[in-house]
């Protein structure tokens, strides 16, 4: 124990020590439910869990949830219908079990709106401690241990978001506000991390772009940083951005995927390019585009996942709005694997080129990248199947706009016909995140 708190990590430890602590008192269900899901997500799980446990799910909504007990002859996964974000509020009161208010108190899982509607979801208790233990098993096994000083970066809002001191240092999480990326912000970032000496930095992507670029850009001195990791959320994280990280701190940032409204539904190990799937608390499908039809084994498709632990507001077929590639396969022990090869982003956001060829939101990050210092924000807009309007915040007297544009055309295709809207500011969404790309086009078809 010394030499832990000689080397600064005493509070990490005490802070761990008061969690086990707290946690056998009550029978230390939270470490054993950690310990399993990191097992899981690392060893697989079999085929017979994933059918018990969607069974167990299936019976239980038909039984307690109105909108689906009027429909016993759904009995099999594919009998139940894909549901949006939309169609999960529109038929709120009917998806909500019967027995909501008798199962005591109940959490709210919020997601902010960025891209869409604002939307909430209730659940009891045992589906909160599975996505905080959820998320601290994605973290620890890369290396995070309980205690650490976390920097959550996100668009804060007092009223709203904010989390009180009290909360703030029972979590050890310090709110790093990035509602504006502009220098001065980041430079005030940068103090903080250091005067905090926040110990892991908890991101999304395009956060993390931006302070990266500002650490190389202005040559900032980070080896008195306490920074030990580096967890990005969100939309995908670019190569460069991820290379860079990995340059400057000495150690790779950790991809994600997951949202707010059911927590992280794969991680990246080690570094893997590829995500794994948590097979213990979901069920992945990956169905076409147009159509509620499985998609072909790698082929690009709807990110939709089942929920087995949410008891009161259960979500089957979820419809995530993101699009990826999914691979699934047995190991020589015969449990199964799922990996998300590749995530492109929300639908939204999932633009194509002048061919119909759909393009990752990396291309555009990428893009913006190679104009460091000149575009302080670009946002790539398709309207039809050739037309695009690229909105630009710039220091105009150093752009080179034919530069940009066939920079842009490299990707989208050398008959894309772009209109350029020059802009003082590219506001960030509530959440945190700024979308680099938005299709208005095939978007609007799929809403």
């Amino acid at each position: 124990r010394d030499c832990l708190l000689s080397r600064g990590l005493g509070d990490v430890y005490k802070r761990q020590v008061a969690f086990d602590l707290l946690d056998a008192a009550k029978g230390g269900r939270l470490k054993k439910l950690k310990e399993v899901n990191k097992r899981e997500i690392v060893e697989g799980v079999t085929e017979e869990y994933m059918d018990r446990r969607l069974h167990i799910l299936l019976d239980y909504v038909k039984e307690h949830s109105p909108y689906y007990k009027d429909h016993p002859e759904w009995m099999e996964l594919q009998d139940f219908p894909v549901m949006t974000k939309g169609d999960f509020i529109e038929n709120y009161d009917q998806v909500l079990v019967d027995n909501s208010k008798e199962q005591g108190n109940l959490y709210r899982l919020s997601t902010s709106g960025s891209t869409g509607t604002p939307f909430t979801v209730l659940c009891d208790g045992d589906k909160m401690s599975r996505v905080n233990m959820n998320f601290i098993s994605c973290m620890e096994l890369n290396g995070f241990r309980m205690g650490m000083k976390r920097g959550e970066f996100r668009a804060w809002i007092k009223g709203k978001n904010t989390i009180s001191k009290w909360k703030s240092f029972k979590n050890n999480l310090i709110m790093v506000d990035i509602s504006n990326m502009g220098d001065d912000s980041l430079d005030k970032i940068c103090r903080d991390i250091e005067k905090q000496k926040i110990q892991v930095l908890v991101t999304y992507s395009s956060a993390l772009t931006a302070l990266t670029q500002y650490i190389r850009r202005t040559g900032r001195d980070i080896s008195k940083w306490s920074v030990e990791m580096v967890f990005s959320m969100g939309e995908a994280l670019p190569q460069e951005t991820y290379d860079l990280t990995k340059e400057l701190f000495g150690f790779s940032p950790v991809r994600s995927y997951g949202n707010n409204e059911n927590g992280f539904i794969a991680i990246q190990l080690d570094e893997d390019p590829e995500y794994t799937i948590d097979l213990y608390n979901f069920y992945p499908e990956i169905l076409k585009l147009d159509c509620d039809e499985p998609a072909e084994e790698g082929e690009l498709g709807r990110i939709v996942v089942t929920d087995y632990y949410n008891k009161t507001f259960p979500m089957v077929r979820y419809d995530t709005g993101d699009t990826g590639i999914m691979r699934m396969y047995k190991d020589d022990k015969g449990r199964m694997h799922g990996k998300y090869v590749e995530i492109y982003g929300r639908r939204g956001s999932l633009m194509y080129n002048t061919k119909g060829e759909p393009l990752s939101i990396h291309v555009f990050m990428n893009t913006l990248l190679k104009f460091e210092g000149i575009v302080y924000q670009a946002k790539c807009i398709q309207w039809g199947e050739k037309d695009y309007e690229l909105l630009v915040n710039a220091d105009r007297e150093k752009l080179d706009e034919e530069e940009l544009l066939a920079a842009y055309r490299h990707y989208l295709g050398e008959d894309a016909d772009i209109k350029t809207t020059y802009v003082d500011q590219i506001p960030i969404q509530a959440s945190g995140k700024f979308m680099v790309c938005e299709n208005k086009w095939d978007g609007r078809k799929q809403a």
